[in-house]
C-alpha cells in the first residue's frame, strides 16, 4: 500500500504574474503620494512623528523629471548603536505612476544573511514578495497617521485650510469702523 502526502499538506507555490506585479506597484505609488502628498516640496528627507509610533525616516537620495528614488526606514537602536531596518529604497515613476523596491539593505546581526538575500533574486515571484511588503507597510504607516509634509505647514488637504480661509475671509469682510 503507498501512502501519499494529503495535498492539503503539501505548501503549493503560488504563482504571480507580471499584471499582479505592476498592480502593487500602482498600490505602492498611491500609497506613498498618500504618505508624501507635496513629493516636490519635501527637499532632502525628513521624519514622520506619529503618537504611539516609531518615527518613519524619509531620505530622498535622486530626483529627476520622471523619477524620485527615495528610502524609508525605521531607526532602531541596540548596543552597537543605532541600525536601520527595514531600509527600503524605492524608486517611484512620476509618470507612469508606479512605484516599486529597488533594494532593502542589511541588517546588521544574525539574521543580516536572510534580511539580505532577495537582493540577487530578480525573480518575478521575489519582486512580487517585496513589494507585497512595502504594500502593507505603507498600509500600516498611513493607519498610525504618518505623513511627510513640508516645513510649516499643519495640513496639506485643502479641507485643512477652510477654517483659516474663512476666518481670514470674514476679517475682511468686517467693516472698518466695528
Amino acid at each position: 500500500m503507498l501512502l501519499r502526502e494529503p495535498t492539503s499538506l503539501r505548501r503549493r507555490r503560488q504563482v504571480h504574474d507580471l499584471g499582479e506585479l505592476m498592480a502593487i506597484y500602482e498600490c505602492n505609488y498611491i500609497r506613498l503620494r498618500q504618505l508624501i502628498p507635496d513629493m516636490d516640496a519635501v527637499a532632502a528627507g525628513g521624519v514622520s512623528v506619529a503618537a504611539g509610533a516609531l518615527d518613519l525616516h524619509l531620505t530622498v537620495s535622486e530626483r529627476n523629471r520622471y523619477t524620485t528614488t527615495l528610502t524609508l526606514t525605521y531607526l532602531f537602536e541596540d548596543e552597537q548603536g543605532s541600525f536601520p531596518a527595514p531600509d527600503i529604497q524605492i524608486r517611484i515613476y512620476h509618470d507612469a505612476r508606479l512605484a516599486e523596491v529597488v533594494s532593502c539593505g542589511r541588517r546588521r546581526g544574525v539574521r543580516s544573511a536572510a534580511y539580505d538575500c532577495w537582493r540577487r533574486d530578480y525573480t518575478l515571484d521575489a519582486k512580487w514578495r517585496i513589494n507585497r511588503f512595502l504594500q502593507k507597510w505603507l498600509g500600516y504607516c498611513l493607519r498610525q497617521g504618518h505623513r511627510f509634509r513640508p516645513a510649516g505647514t499643519d495640513t496639506l488637504s485643502p479641507a485643512g485650510r477652510w477654517p483659516d480661509l474663512l476666518a481670514a475671509l470674514s476679517e475682511t469682510a468686517k467693516p472698518k469702523g466695528t
